[in-house]
């Protein structure tokens, strides 16, 4: 790994679980089934980190290990449908396993970025994911795509809890 990757990844690290002065936003206010929760996500729109910015097709997935930590996969087409693939590889930490809503995700040793699961239907079907310092979001779905009317719901929800929405960006998705 070049020091170049290094200084970017500890940076985005740092600035994801950065103090502010602002209170964090509240997470679900139900224990999330974290088995339920496992698989793949499809990232619909959000507030991104540079790293992400152009993606296309981007998916999240999730896999509980043995040892209770969560193998996570972050794939996406930089820049177009038939761009370069890129692949990241954080691990999850369960960090409040009252809710299992709070996480903490670790691109590289040892930092670990603070994750907030701020939505959640029952059917586990939407999600929202936030940081602490509400600068970063990711809006996801089981599927490609989110309907009118409950992304409405979600922006809203978002809005309700001090998420400025305003520079949203969508992530393109074409699937054959």
């Amino acid at each position: 790994m070049t020091l170049q990757w290094i200084v970017i990844l500890c940076s985005f690290a740092l600035l994801s679980a950065s103090c502010t002065t602002v209170s964090p936003p509240p997470v679900v206010d139900k224990k999330v089934d974290i088995e339920r929760f496992m698989g793949d996500w499809y990232v619909i729109a959000g507030k991104f980190t540079f790293l992400e910015r152009g993606a296309h097709n981007a998916v999240e997935h999730y896999a509980l290990n043995e040892d209770g930590t969560i193998a996570t996969t972050f794939t996406f087409r930089r820049g177009g449908f038939d761009g370069p693939l890129k692949t990241y590889r954080p691990k999850g930490f369960i960090h409040d396993e009252a809710t299992n809503a709070e996480w903490r995700m670790q691109f590289l040793w040892p930092f670990k970025a603070a994750y907030l699961i701020l939505y959640l239907d029952d059917e586990y079907r939407y999600t929202a994911i936030g940081v602490p310092n509400r600068n970063y979001l990711w809006i996801m779905a089981r599927e490609p795509s989110i309907p009118d009317e409950r992304m409405r719901e979600i922006l809203s929800y978002l809005e309700s809890i001090d998420y400025d929405i305003s520079d949203l960006h969508r992530i393109p998705h074409q699937w054959p």
